[in-house]
Parts: C-alpha cells; structure tokens; sequence
C-alpha cells in the first residue's frame, strides 16, 4: 500500500514540475516593455546617440537636438541656429558635453558642440549639390568616420582624427554604381567596431556592403541576397556583435510585404542567412542589444530576436519610430521616430 508520505512526495513532486513550466511560460514573454517619455516636440527624431546609463542626444527634423543627463527620464531640447529647416540624421555624442550633428542634404555641415548642445560650430562644409550625409560613427573618442552618398560617383567618405574638430577627404572612398547611394533613416548604415574595422551599407538600385580592416584606407564589397533595383530598396541598417551581422531594410514604399529584407550572418558577411522567420516587413534599424538578443524597428512596428537573428518575434506593434539604440557603455536601450515620440525600453522584472 502507498504510504501518505509517499503521495506527498507525488503531488510535491507533480507541483514542482507545474512550477517550472509555468515558470518557462513566464520567462519565455517579451523580457522589454515601452516607458514613454515627453518632449512637446514635433520633430522627426532619427539621430540618437546613447553614450551611457545616464547621457543620450537625439536629433531630427527642424533642426531639433535634445540631450539627457538623467537617463532619458526628461529631455532638454533646443533647435541649432541657422538650422531650423535642416535634418540632423547624423548624430554621434561623445559625453554630456560634446557631440557631433551632420545634416542630411545639401549644402552639407557638421557642426559640433562642446558645451551640451547650448552653441553649435561648423567644422565642414560640402557644397556639392549632390552632397548628402548618411552616418557617422567613431572607433574612440579621436578617429571617426562619417559617409553620404556619392558625388561624381565616388561615395562621399571623410575621416577624423581629432575627435571630429577637423576632417579630411578619403580618396580611397569606393567607387559606387549609378543608382547605388545610402539610407539617412536611422544614421545606422555605418558600423565602425574593434580597433580599425568598419563596414558601411548602400542601397537603391544597387545594395551592397562595404567593408574596411584599417580604418578606411583600402575597402572591400559583398553583396548580400538583398532586395534591390529601386530607388527606395536595400539594406537600411547594420549592426555587428562579434561574428555575427544582422541586416534590415527592404522597401519603405511597400513596409509590410517586403521580402528578401533581413538577413543574418554568422561567419562575418562569408554567407548569408534568411531568417526562419523574418522582421515584419520594412525596418529602418537594428541593434544589438546582448548574448542573443537583438531588436530592430521601423514606422509599422518593432520586433526582437533573441538567437541571434534567425527568428524574429513582434515586440510592439506601436507605429512611428526609426532608430533604436543602446548605451555604449551600460544598459540603457532608447528607441525614437516620428513627432518627437521617444521611449525608453525596459526589462521587464
């Protein structure tokens, strides 16, 4: 006969399994929740820079730029003189003091500000009417990279080394196709990562990445299976975690049936993926966020992958955001778009 002890131990035991699964359900739900905060702008946000778990700018339309010293809980924003029919897509913040805007279009400026953003000074200037800057980035506090899209069919690529007061023309810029330019959506078509690699991508008719293992002096170019042939098609955001690269984009035209518009590769652009299941159409942005864990957004919608970029799963169907970005040092993850809407994104506890 069954003891009472031993059905105990069966229903404790039969509980704890209940537990576990319940508990797997649990961790298995979306790890980030949307905290929104006020700016009382209308403003196309797309620049955004988040040094760390207190600092990030945005920038966008109308010349608005806005900085945080409390991470992100309240924003400080005001618009650069001179500029307020300019966009600033183009945005890299190197502390709570100083960072640097670049407006898309042309005349093209960077300008830089050494004082939170209160005083604005040009440093470059481009008078090509061709001219038009798509995204900086910088491997330290010195040496940086900003690129636009070609003028004479050379890509527009210029170098700094002395933390972006100065910059020099790259005659080692690759030579783009006709057709074959950038996406200024997100200022994330440009990675620069480790101590002297970066890859940039361009998009339209022709879409293709470029890549660089010595800081910009020689280039070389992949062509990922990606939608192409329009002028609105191509790969529109890049990030890179290791071996890793997962790319976004397709068709802002047609944003909810795109095909051919995500891929992922796990031997650094050797071979290419198509996820099992893919972004939901048209996405402007994707980061990586940590281990496996990776979000991209655009204006129908945000998803989030977390192994690695081969299954993405919708993360908010909120509408209006173009650029997602993380602390570069610290956790702090910040997603912003249309109308001056920005949000802060939290895990859940």
């Amino acid at each position: 006969m069954t003891s009472t002890f031993a059905l105990l131990g069966r229903e404790v035991n039969f509980l704890m399994q209940v537990f576990c699964i319940v508990s797997v359900v649990v961790s298995s739900a979306q790890p980030i929740h949307f905290k929104h905060t006020e700016t009382n702008i209308n403003s196309s946000l797309r620049g955004l820079s988040v040094v760390d778990n207190k600092v990030a700018w945005v920038s966008g339309s109308d010349g608005w730029v806005g900085r945080t010293n409390n991470g992100g809980k309240s924003w400080k924003f005001s618009q650069v003189q001179e500029f307020e029919d300019k966009g600033f897509r183009s945005l890299y913040a190197f502390d709570d003091k100083r960072a640097l805007i670049a407006n898309a279009g042309a005349p093209a400026h960077i300008l830089i500000s050494i004082n939170g953003g209160n005083n604005w000074k040009k440093v470059y200037t481009n008078m090509d009417s061709a001219a038009f800057f798509d995204g900086m980035d910088f491997w330290n506090s010195n040496e940086g990279l900003i690129y636009g899209d070609a003028i004479n069919g050379k890509m527009l690529l210029l170098r700094t080394k002395d933390g972006g007061n100065t910059w020099t023309e790259l005659i080692s810029a690759p030579e783009l196709e006709e057709g074959e330019a950038s996406f200024a959506a997100s200022g994330t078509g440009i990675r620069c990562f480790e101590d002297s690699k970066v890859i940039i991508a361009t998009g339209g008719k022709k879409s293709r990445l470029w890549m660089s293992e010595d800081k910009g002096e020689t280039w070389r170019s992949i062509n990922p299976p990606v939608v192409q042939g329009k002028a609105t098609t191509g790969i529109y955001s890049l990030a890179v975690s290791a071996q890793t690269l997962n790319l976004v984009g397709g068709d802002y035209k047609n944003p909810p049936h795109d095909i051919d518009h995500n891929l992922v590769s796990n031997d650094y652009a050797e071979n290419w993926k198509t996820p099992t299941t893919t972004t939901r159409g048209y996405r402007e942005c994707v980061e990586f966020i940590s281990n496996n864990t990776w979000i991209a957004t655009g204006p129908t919608g945000t998803d989030i992958t977390e192994d690695g970029g081969m299954n993405w799963k919708p993360l908010s169907d909120e509408e209006g955001y173009h650029v997602v970005r993380k602390a570069r040092n610290g956790t702090l993850l910040i997603i912003a778009g249309a109308k001056g809407q920005i949000s802060l994104l939290k895990w859940r506890k």
